[in-house]
């Protein structure tokens, strides 16, 4: 198969994000069905812990830090004064800590949040995609090398970078279930293309409130292409037949 014709990085780029889209968003929906909901709650709810849920492959790392650039790249189309005063509300519960220089970091309780999340998410995926092991392997293994290559990219500068670095490389301590680490690896895959996005509309002269009034037509199919362009690079590492391998387990999944 000739990769410079069936299915360039560029193209795939494109057509991979729908479907990536798809698989998260049913391995979180079912975390929160499957008892995440719960479990927020018990720790004070949405207030307390939802930047928690949304960095929480990093902060889950002891020690780990998502600096201020890279909060503001995650939270890029919300209203920053908005943020930082839910960021406020999970400092008051004990939940993160705010450092001097902007960082954040998760406290004991944020931590012990996050490791009690991680098993609902082991406990949810692992039924989701029953019967699929096969299948999420396969897509474990080609989204981490994904995500190795992408994050090679981002050091050396040629890739955009920002929400993508703040979540990635996701905490995957030993023995870390298959499914919660293709949830992550998909979350991280979605930041990418997110990163992507914002160099692409921020090259056609746009902020984050205009791109999201931009209506449907040239423009923006214009900029949703060169997005395609600016995400393809990780892809590099999938061979052609690879990336059509890697649709077809993510159209197979459940969900």
């Amino acid at each position: 198969m000739n990769d410079t014709v069936e299915l360039a990085p560029h193209r795939f780029a494109g057509l991979v994000t729908p479907a990536v889209d798809r698989a998260f968003v049913a391995g979180m929906l079912a975390g929160r069905d499957g008892g995440g909901a719960e479990l927020s709650q018990r720790y004070g709810g949405p207030a307390a812990t939802g930047f928690l849920l949304e960095l929480r492959t990093r902060l889950a790392v002891p020690g780990g830090t998502v600096d201020g650039a890279g909060f503001a790249a995650v939270t890029r189309y919300r209203d920053p004064a908005s943020c930082q005063r839910a960021l406020d509300k999970h400092v008051a519960y004990g939940m993160i800590h705010r450092r001097p220089d902007g960082g954040l970091s998760a406290t004991e309780r944020g931590l012990a949040f996050l490791t009690e999340l991680y098993q609902v998410h082991a406990e949810v995926t692992e039924e989701l995609w029953a019967g699929h092991d096969d299948r999420v392997r396969r897509l474990v293994e080609a989204f981490g090398r994904v995500l190795a290559y992408a994050l090679v990219l981002a050091e050396d500068g040629g890739e955009p970078d920002g929400g993508f670095t703040a979540v990635a490389p996701p905490h995957e301590p030993d023995g870390t279930p298959a499914g919660v680490l293709l949830l992550n690896r998909l979350g991280a895959v979605r930041f990418h293309r997110a990163d992507a996005h914002a160099a692409a509309w921020t090259a056609a002269g746009h902020s984050p409130a205009s791109i999201a009034e931009l209506v449907p037509g040239a423009e923006l199919l214009a900029i949703e292409l060169e997005t395609d362009r600016r995400a393809a690079g990780p892809y590099l590492v999938l061979t052609a037949e690879e990336r059509l391998g890697v649709l077809a387990d993510l159209a197979a999944l459940p969900g």
